[in-house]
This record gives structure tokens, sequence and C-alpha cells, in this order.
């Protein structure tokens, strides 16, 4: 840190500073589902960039994510094949909605129905827009805790240009990619492929105890992109668009159990379709989306060592099906969105093991469909103030309707301050597995949330300063639980929990020269849930393998034309989990706070055409557990290119 610092002073006097992610009037597109500057609008929004991602070295997308201030992904810094699991503020893994391109994508197969980024590879994605808190009114369901927008990468702006890069570093892995992009007349294009290999390490943590090495689990991805633009007429564009990804990869049965048979195998398509149509002043955006996941798992018994499966297998099969059509019209002194969406999904899913088979879901019976309508308003009043707000109607073919709404007013004081405050609604829907699953309880309603937040930001009047802090209060109720009756040992989930949540953030960005931008992050969150508990409420801290204050900081200087440099250091603290002792009781345990140190240097060997890196992580040799029993990696270092042709 202190050589970025320094060294910034002596290096590349005449390098300006990029103010993309310090100016007021930066401008983003998910939260209202048009172009808007965000001094115009009161919801809370991070934007990841292009050069943001190619700053990350060899990252992949949940370590990316997790660097950023509210969020925390538990396996972002475990085996790359570790399922990651995305909390905003603390909030559960599936009232995180994941969009790509403002498509909503789920995994109806799930319990919680979320989405697997693991599926989505870093080198398709452009830009990262996130917005936190409630988002139900434009989003529809799962947006409890926030939403994370992809934005994929499109034609480019010459007839051809290629564009990849390769990197290779420790256990064994090989990150490569490669695309062309162009644009010729009305038509422009996108082609990629890109892989990612790694022998890993053992997912299980071996206990000191044990003196056999526990196997490496590896990880392997195929992921490839395409797609088109086509300016059909005036007015009219068609972007059709295709996607698909294929994991493999070794797991280990449990926390401190290693696991020498244990495989699985997971594949995500998407395609579909999306039309701009200008409607006089406005812009009408019709889309089609499909979504097609296929998971399996194979524990083949030759390398048992769980003492409990000699085999088992496992598929899972899911579709979705996502319509929208909305319009934004633009008045004088505010804007107006309305839409209609539908949404169905289905999902099969078969289990076998040496004692027989499972419950199985049929595709004829586990589905479900919605239909929503929606309407929201920004309005910009004069004299610094404005104002979004919103409405949404949602019907489940399960349980019938229910609705979503937002009011975020924001005032903006010489363009210096901005005062904002955000009161939002959120829903889940019940998934297909809570449903009809064998546990399933076909009488179940949403979950609901009220989201309330209040802060302020700042703006130098050089704009190198900006800095936000806000308070964030959220409140869940009808959370869907676990139940077992003790009478009849009969296992279903009902509605019963009430989740309440709240916290703080603080977020700053400081350009002090030319070269040097420093970041700094803080999150306290906290939360607790009331339950029954023999006919009375009980009251406890529920939320593991989230920690309560996370703090990041970092810096990035271009010391000269070709030199780019820059560190990350993330301090973890207060992360409780959960374990079971030989009676099955649950015992609650505090993880072991840590520090995380990763260094990132870049050099152009032919500026704008041909660069090198190199990316340095856990740099003072970490032990760590993000989650009890499962290890993470010790010092890790990568080297490679990037190119643009």
């Amino acid at each position: 840190m202190a050589a970025l610092i320094t060294g910034s002073h002596v290096f590349a006097p005449h390098i300006a500073f990029s103010q993309d992610t310090a100016s007021l009037d930066e401008v983003v597109v998910s939260a209202n589902k048009f172009p808007i500057k965000s001094s115009l609008t009161g919801k809370v929004v991070t934007i990841i960039s292009r050069k943001d991602i190619e700053h990350s070295g060899s990252r992949d997308l949940s370590q990316v994510l997790s660097e950023q201030g509210g969020i925390y992904i538990n396996g972002a810094n475990s085996n790359p094949g570790k399922d990651k699991s995305i909390y905003i503020r603390g909030g559960r893994v599936e009232h995180t909605l994941i969009t790509i391109d403002g498509v909503p994508v789920y995994d109806a197969s799930g319990i919680g129905s979320n989405f697997d980024i693991r599926n989505i590879s870093i080198d398709a994605v452009e830009r990262i827009e996130i917005l936190k808190g409630s988002q139900g009114t434009l989003f529809g369901s799962d947006a409890i805790a926030g939403v994370i927008n992809i934005i994929t990468r499109k034609g480019g702006t010459k007839p051809v240009a290629v564009y990849g890069s390769a990197s290779a570093g420790s256990f064994n892995t090989l990150r490569t990619s490669a695309g062309i992009s162009g644009k010729k007349d009305r038509f422009d294009y996108n082609l990629a492929y890109s892989t990612f290999t790694t022998a890993g390490i053992s997912e299980a943590l071996k206990p000191d105890s044990v003196r056999k090495s526990f196997e490496r689990d590896g990880y392997k991805q195929q992921n490839i992109e395409a797609s088109f633009g086509v300016q059909a007429g005036k007015g009219f564009r068609l972007q059709p668009f295709f996607r698909f990804t294929k994991n493999t990869g070794d797991l280990d049965q449990q926390g401190y159990t290693d696991e020498t048979d244990y495989t699985y195998k997971a594949e995500n398509l998407q395609t579909g379709v999306r039309n701009d149509i200008t409607v006089g002043r406005g812009k009408l955006n019709v889309l089609y989306s499909f979504n097609k996941t296929r998971r399996s798992y194979l524990d083949d018994s030759t390398g048992t060592r769980n003492g409990f499966y000699s085999y088992s297998t496992s598929r899972y099969k899911t579709a979705e099906h996502f319509a929208e059509a909305f319009l934004v019209y633009p008045f004088q002194g505010f804007t107006v969105t309305g839409g209609t969406d539908v949404r169905s999904s289905h999902t099969d899913q078969t289990s076998l093991t040496n004692f027989g088979s499972g419950k199985t879901l049929a595709a004829d019976s586990a589905r479900q469909k919605q239909l929503a309508f929606y309407a929201a308003i920004n309005i910009d009043a004069g004299k610094g103030l404005s104002i979004d707000g919103g409405l949404r109607y949602n019907n489940h073919s399960a349980y019938g309707g229910n609705l979503a709404y937002n009011v975020n007013p924001s005032f903006r004081i010489k363009d210096r301050w901005k005062l904002f405050a955000n009161i939002s609604s959120g829903y889940k829907t019940p998934s297909l597995y809570q449903l009809y699953s064998q546990y399933g309880n076909k009488e179940l309603n949403p979950e609901t949330s009220v989201h309330v937040e209040g802060g302020v930001q700042y703006f130098s009047a050089d704009r190198r300063a900006n800095i936000r802090a806000l308070y964030f209060d959220r409140k869940v109720k009808d959370a869907i639980a676990f139940f077992f009756d003790p009478v009849t040992f009969a296992s279903f989930y009902i509605n019963q929990d009430r989740q309440k949540d709240h916290g703080i953030e603080l977020e700053t960005q400081f350009a002090p020269n030319e070269r040097l931008q420093l970041k700094a992050f803080y999150t306290y969150t906290t939360g607790k849930v009331t339950t029954k508990n023999r006919g009375k409420d009980t009251v406890y801290f529920n939320l593991f393998r989230r920690p309560q204050h996370v703090f990041t900081l970092q810096a990035g200087s271009q010391f000269t034309k070709k030199l780019f440099a820059s560190a990350n250091l993330q301090a973890v603290n207060n992360t409780r989990d959960i374990t079971f002792d030989a009676s099955f009781r649950q015992v609650e345990l505090k993880l072991k706070n840590y520090v995380l140190l990763s260094l990132y240097g870049e050099f152009a060997l032919v500026p704008d055409r041909l660069k090198v890196f190199a990316d340095i992580r856990n740099v003072g040799n970490e032990r760590f557990e993000a989650i009890y029993g499962y290890s993470s990696p010790r010092l890790n270092a990568y080297g490679g290119l990037r190119f643009n042709l």
C-alpha cells in the first residue's frame, strides 16, 4: 500500500485520473430499467466496470463480487468448485436475484431456486450493476436483499476485433478465453469461448489428527457465448443471444471428511431474443428468454470414506421461460415505465442410493406459472429533488396474488451532497421443491419483506472524493421454514419465521492525485429470527456463515502509461457457523477472524493491445475457514496475458 501511494507521486505526471466511478452523473441502467444519471435516483447502486474486471487478474466472478461493499460470498475464497453462496446485507442466499442483461435467472430444481453464478464466465462480462435493498417492483421474486445485474459483452465498433486472455498458476490452474466481435452497417456480433481448469485443493479441511492426505478436488468449466444485433429498420433493433456453460468437479461429503469418488456435472443453457422498438419519444422493450439447467451427482462407492452411503446418484433437470414487455416513455420532468412479464418453470428430479430410490419430482406436476403487471415513475421535481416510485401485482399459480411497492426520494444540495431514503418491499415465491417435493406444502404463501434505508452521499468539488454512508433495516415475514411434527413424525415446509436484519454501510473513493485511486468499504450486519418453539416465540441470532464486520481497502495506481499495480486488503470479523455433535444436537461456534491481502500488477507490452499481468492472493499465507470444516487456499499466484487486436 505504501509503495503504491509514494510511488505514484514519482511516475507518470501527466496521466489523467478516470472519473467513471466517482462522478455524480454516472449513468446506470438497472435502477430504473432505462439509462439514468445516478444523481436522479435514490437507489443504492454499485458499478463494476470492464476495466475493474480486467484489473482483477485471473479471479472469477464470485471473487470480484466479494470485494464490493455490502456483499459477502461464502465460498468465494474456497476451492473453485465449492458452491458460492451470495449474501447481500446478510440476506439469505435465495433473497438475492441474479439477472443477466436485465433478465432474471433461476435454478428451479434447487430448494431455494437461486441461480448458481458458477454458470457465468467472468470473461463474458462487460459490466456489473449491483442494486442493494428490495427491488421487487421492477424485478419480481427473490429481489428481497438486492439484485446483481450482469451485463454481457456485445459487438464492437469496428468490423473485426479479436480479444482474449490466458493465465496459469497455483494448483495447476489454467484459464483461457478468446473472442471475436465487430460491427458492420446494421449488424454487430460477439462470439467467445472460455475454459477454466484446476486441480484445486481438498474441499474438506484435513483435521490435525488425520495422517493420510486428503485428495485434491478438481474443477473444469467451459463456456460459449454468442450475441448479435440487427438494426432491422428505423426504430427497430433485434438482439438474439445464446449462452452455454458446462461445469464438472469433485466434491467432499461434509466438513473434515474426505470423499474420493464424489463428482458432479452441471450444464446451463440460456437463449432468447431482445427487441427494442422506438415508440415516439419512448422505447418498447420486448424480450423472451429460455433457461435450461441439468445437474447430476454421483458417488460410486469405490473410495467412500463417510461411512454412510456406498452408492448414490441424483439428477435434476429444470426449464424456465421468461417473457417481458415494457415501455419507457419520457415526459417533461418525469419518466414512466410500465410493463408485464410471464414466468413459468418445471423440474424433474430423481435419486437412487444403495438403500433404494428417492422421491421423484415430475415435470407434469412440479411446475408453476406467474403473471405480473408493474408501473414505475421517476420524477425530477427540480431544485435537487428526485422521486422514484412504483407498484407491482404478481399472480402465482399456487397461492394467488401479492403486491410489491417502492418509494425512493433523494435530494441533491449544490451537486455536493445527496440525501436519500428508500422504502420498498420484496417477495420470494415458494420454490417447486418447497411446494411439490416429499416435504412440500401446496398451501405455502410467499415470503414478503419491507426494506427501509436512509443515507447521505458526499462529492468533493473536484469529484476526487466520494463518500456514502447509510443505515438499513429489513423485515421478512412468512419466512419458509422446515418443520418436524413430533407427534406425527411428519416433516414439511411451513410459513413460520419472522426475520429482522439491520446494519450500516460506509463506502469511500478518493483520488489524491491523477495517478492514484483509493477505495474503502465497511459493512456491519446483524439479524435475528423469531420462530415458534413448542408454541412459544423464540428469538435468536441466525446469520450464520455471514460475518458481522467486513472491511475492505483497495489502492490502485497507474505508475506509467504501461505499468499499473493495485492491492486489495480485506478483513473479515465475527463469523459464526453451526455443526452437530455426536447426539445430533446443533452446536454454534465462532470461526477465526482473518485478513486477506491480494496484489495485482500489469504491464502493457503494446499499449491498448497486449498486456501481461501477475495476480497474487492471500499474500500473508493465512490459514482460515470461511465455512466450518472446509479448506481455503493459502498463498497462491497466477500470471498471464490479455490481448485486444
